[in-house]
């Protein structure tokens, strides 16, 4: 049996991205047309433009917490649910709506494996003709749809267990037999617990694709013990997959539906390859078409490709949240305003504000890496567009080129709260 789902994961790198270059524009030109909210955002915009990575990157980043404003807006005047964003209406072309926090509403349409999670649930080594108990949650959020549609598409069968009722989940388990799970790494760890202690002896599970939760190499290591081998996948409910462990271990290869990019929080500038920051994903999805779609995670992109033979990009995985908007002296501060600042000036290449001190006393340096600190008096001007830009004072640390972590912190809050 192949050891891939299908030929498009060990394509020439430059193949790959010659097809999602040429899809780009006739999914923008879509996004115009069909959604809404897009022919405003992109209303000066020529799809026919946007054929290289450049012209993406000029495009406006819509965030999650503006998707949640506009769809707010839009349900109180009577409008769409969805804020305008998407292109399919209530209907055969839209089967199902889910809720996430917020609530922020997402369509389901009619695609055969619509999240595209296929592909990541075969990576964790699920095969067609197997039975997968899917405990991701089935209500409001469309993670259990997500995992069963893609299970589905690769010819699985799924047990819907949900969430909760721990003892009827071990008791389901030890008499379907299934190959695997599907759900968070803690609720499986739960149900095993449950049986060790009701006696239950699960030999048959022996695989897991987690999600929704961390994976750290400790609680790897415990269900290793346990026999079994569980991989991770990193979707959201506005995109669905958007990459996936394999059997390397080493990072998380995109899905091949995808165009990523990693920007510098609070801005839509990507960085350079290896730093950290901002996953804003492109979709080719024609029912919800999400066009530089911040996430708000970081993450980065890692060299080479994959030891496992697929081809496409990799990422360190899930490395935190990219909203660092600070509250300063009761002013709030916001990752855009301090590349604002850094803009204002070519000799510095990368800024970092360090909010530190007690409660009720804080103190706001920005680090600044620039090869030229001392003579030209950059520092004293840099404070006093601190002063301009945020209405407060701080202070200016020029430090060299290199100097600052490559973790993805715009603002670093440093703060004691003891």
């Amino acid at each position: 049996m192949s050891d891939y789902f299908d030929a498009l994961e060990t394509r020439e790198p430059a193949v790959r991205e010659a097809a999602l270059l040429a899809a780009l524009p006739l999914q923008v030109a879509h996004a115009k047309l069909a959604s809404p909210a897009y022919a405003e955002i992109l209303k000066d915009v020529s799809p026919a433009a946007v054929t290289i990575r450049a012209a993406l990157a000029c495009l406006p980043v819509t965030r999650k917490h503006e998707l949640l404003e506009k769809q707010i807006a839009s349900r109180s005047c009577g409008g769409s649910v969805f804020g305008g964003f998407s292109a399919a209406a209530f209907g055969a072309h839209m089967p199902r709506v889910f809720a996430s926090p917020g609530p922020i509403y997402e369509p389901e349409g009619t695609a055969k494996d619509y999240w595209r999670m296929a592909r990541a649930i075969f990576a964790a080594g699920f095969r067609p003709g197997e039975l997968i108990h899917n405990s991701f949650s089935y209500h409001f959020v469309p993670a259990g749809s997500m995992m069963e549609t893609g299970a589905h598409a690769l010819g699985c069968t799924v047990f819907p267990g949900g969430t909760g009722q721990t003892e009827q989940q071990v008791q389901a388990m030890a008499e379907l037999q299934p190959a695997g799970y599907i759900g968070t790494p803690s609720f499986l760890k739960i149900i095993l617990e449950k049986a060790a202690e009701m006696g239950v002896v699960l030999p048959r599970l022996t695989k897991a694709m987690f999600g929704g939760e961390a994976f750290p190499p400790s609680l790897r290591d415990w269900f290793a013990a346990h026999g079994i081998v569980g991989y991770q996948c990193y979707a959201t409910a506005d995109l669905g997959s958007i990459a996936y462990e394999t059997a390397a271990r080493e990072g998380l290869v995109l899905d091949e539906g995808v165009l990523l990019e990693i920007v510098r929080p609070g801005t839509g500038d990507p960085v350079a390859e290896g730093e950290v920051g901002e996953v804003v994903v492109t979709t080719l999805n024609p029912t919800y078409p999400l066009i530089r779609f911040g996430t708000g995670d970081l993450s980065a992109v890692l060299p080479g490709t994959c030891p496992s033979g697929r081809s496409n990009v990799r990422i360190k995985g899930w490395l935190g949240r990219a909203d660092q908007t600070t509250k300063i002296r009761g002013m709030f501060v916001h990752p855009g305003q301090v590349d604002t600042i850094a803009k204002r000036f070519p000799e510095i290449t990368k800024a970092r504000l360090v909010v530190s001190g007690e409660m009720a006393n804080d103190q706001m340096t920005l680090r600044i890496e620039s090869a030229c600190g001392g003579p030209d008096g950059l520092a004293q001007k840099v404070m006093e567009a601190i002063r301009d830009v945020t209405k407060l004072r701080g202070q200016v640390e020029v430090v060299l080129p290199g100097s600052l972590p490559n973790d993805g912190k715009v603002i670093e809050d440093a703060r004691s709260y003891q």
